[in-house]
């Protein structure tokens, strides 16, 4: 298996590079599922090397095809094998028949599927539907993976796991819960986000040889944000640096009773390098903030007039955690707005903004699904059932650079490639996660990154922290834990 590429595609993109490794390289598409087939192989070998029994629920499309291929395999090495096919084998056609053919020589027997009948195996390969599916499974599609999600043996997804949307991520009605998914020629953006991370397990790679020069005809409207990608952003600081030359962030928040909200933004800004960070927050807890973390400068501000004082020496504004939806928070978001500094904006400054939308070109918005929700006018659930439309929206009415937060976070400046963040894990679904994203992004604005570069440095940054923080588990981690991971994260150039 390959390492997972950058580059992410849509279902439509994916055919036309098919399209193309057949036309230009002197590949048939029944060579592409033969190797499609082994690579699956290799997977199920390697993964669970004792096993001696496996069973097959194959369709009657390509997906089917490769699923062949591997039962053919699995025969010819001495495994017990069992193909329950899911439609009339009179329906198969082209190199899907071909491949069952091939099988049926090798010894493969072949038996309809019949609800509420699984036989007595060690693992199980999905290969029912592959990256064509757009309407909700039905019938019994449904009834065959509902009967595969009850085993209680791993499962092995071809190219995507069944009833899964390869462009959204969205469940159709009912998907395979996969161990792993091996996917091949390109990776489908909606194994992800969306529901997708759900029911991906691990996934893996194969190219099937294609080569490099393929790629380069096809754009690919998504990438995964990597450290390759953000590493060169980082570089080592020359030994005669000082504050003054790594930024000025000031972060306005913290109405009473939220004072650890602006606290965590604010030591995350200085965690990623910012060189001054200043804190503006509710006048009855400033004080103890600038006892909670002294290298902090804490302002307690009483409105937006007694604010413009400090956004006038401020390089970078993270506005919105713990600010609350009283008139306080409103003017002081109002007063940031008038400053005209490079914005970052989360939490309830995004409410504030929802009521009153404004288009601006150098900000960095940060939603959650639900707030994404309330700037579009729309549900939650709309929101989640296409995230990549949802984030494009959300650039289109409010410019600048957006981050639609959750698994698979996606960043948008519509100029670029939409990128997406597959690090992170649940256990950073807790309080407090929101606040030192918007830290981390500020940090890195103020060091010189511009917006976009910022927005998914920050995002990486922020998932890689969290995976790291959760080493000793995920269940109980906190908000706090990424802080020192984010020191040791933010200096990748300078390590050996």
């Amino acid at each position: 298996m390959s390492e997972l590429p950058q580059a992410l595609y849509r279902a439509q993109d994916l055919r036309e590079l098919d399209r193309i490794a057949v036309a230009d390289t002197g590949n048939s598409a029944f060579s592409l599922m033969n190797r499609a087939g082994a690579a699956a192989f290799r997977v199920l070998q390697h993964s669970w090397p004792r096993a001696r029994s496996v069973a097959m629920l194959c369709g009657i499309g390509n997906n089917g095809g490769d699923g062949f291929v591997l039962a053919r395999l699995a025969r010819e090495e001495g495994m017990q094998v069992e193909v329950l096919l899911l439609g009339e084998a009179a329906q198969l056609r082209g190199d899907a028949r071909r491949a069952c053919e091939a099988m049926l020589k090798a010894g493969v027997q072949v038996s309809p599927f019949v609800a509420d009948r699984w036989p007595n195996v060690e693992v199980a390969v999905d290969a029912i539907f592959g990256t064509g599916l757009d309407r909700e499974v039905a019938g019994v599609h449904r009834e065959a993976i509902a009967l595969l999600n009850r085993q209680d043996i791993p499962v092995l997804s071809l190219d995507i796991p069944s009833g899964l949307h390869a462009d959204t991520g969205n469940v159709l009605g009912i998907a395979v819960h996969a161990t792993k998914t091996v996917t091949f020629i390109g990776l489908k953006q909606g194994l992800f986000t969306g529901q997708g991370p759900d029911y991906c397990g691990e996934i893996l790679f194969d190219g099937l040889e294609v080569p490099e020069e393929i790629y380069r005809r096809v754009p690919f409207p998504a990438f995964r944000a990597t450290q390759a990608w953000v590493r060169p952003l980082l570089p080592p600081r020359p030994r005669t640096a000082h504050k003054g030359d790594h930024g000025r962030v000031l972060v306005v928040g913290g109405e009473q009773g939220m004072a650890g909200a602006v606290l965590m933004a604010g030591e995350a800004a200085a965690r990623v390098g910012a060189g001054l960070v200043s804190m503006a927050t509710h006048p009855f807890h400033a004080g103890a903030l600038n006892a909670a973390r002294p290298e902090l400068i804490c302002h307690g501000v009483a409105n937006g007039k007694e604010l413009s004082p400090l956004l006038s020496k401020a390089g970078v504004v993270a506005i919105g955690p713990g600010l609350g939806r009283a008139e306080w928070g409103r003017g002081l978001f109002g007063a940031a707005l008038d400053s005209g500094l490079p914005l970052v904006v989360d939490a309830d400054a995004l409410n504030w903004l929802a009521q009153e939308p404004l288009r601006r070109t150098h900000w960095i918005l940060t939603p959650h699904p639900g707030e994404a929700a309330r700037m579009l006018n729309v549900t939650t659930a709309e929101i989640q059932a296409d995230r990549w439309l949802a984030v494009r929206e959300l650039h289109k009415r409010y410019g600048g650079v957006v981050i639609l937060k959750g698994a698979g976070t996606l960043i948008c400046n519509g100029l670029d490639p939409v990128a997406l963040c597959d690090a992170g894990n649940p256990g950073m679904a807790a309080g407090g996660m929101g606040d030192v994203l918007t830290g981390v992004i500020a940090g890195l604005l103020a060091q010189g990154l511009d917006t976009w570069k910022a927005a998914v440095a920050g995002v990486y940054l922020h998932g890689r922290a969290g995976d790291a923080a959760a080493v000793q588990g995920e269940r109980g981690m906190m908000a706090g834990d990424l802080l020192e991971q984010l020191r040791y994260l933010a200096n990748p150039a300078s390590r050996p």
